[in-house]
């Protein structure tokens, strides 16, 4: 009994091969499909766990890169500002 149990998995556990990876490569080296597809893959039902753990994984990066390029722009203008005042 447990046998059958096991045999029968989930297509979202399933491992992504490597032509699904090929595939997905592809996809993403088409602009502006690229950022449709990623949310797709981040958070549909249909996508294998890995894959959306990874497309999940790279939104969170580019979320905080993001962030952090919003800092380092706020602190260098502020930088810049500050002595253009003082040199004048």
């Amino acid at each position: 009994m447990e046998d059958s149990y096991n045999s029968f998995k989930p297509k979202s556990d399933e491992v992504v091969s490597i032509k699904e990876w090929l595939i997905t490569i592809l996809i993403l080296s088409i602009p502006i499909v690229n950022i449709v597809m990623i949310f797709v893959w981040a958070f549909g039902s249909g996508t294998k766990t890995s894959k959306s753990n990874y497309f999940k994984a790279n939104l969170i990066i580019v979320v905080i890169s993001f962030f952090i390029f919003i800092l380092l722009y706020a602190i260098m203008s502020s930088t810049a500002w500050s002595s253009m005042i003082n040199r004048y």
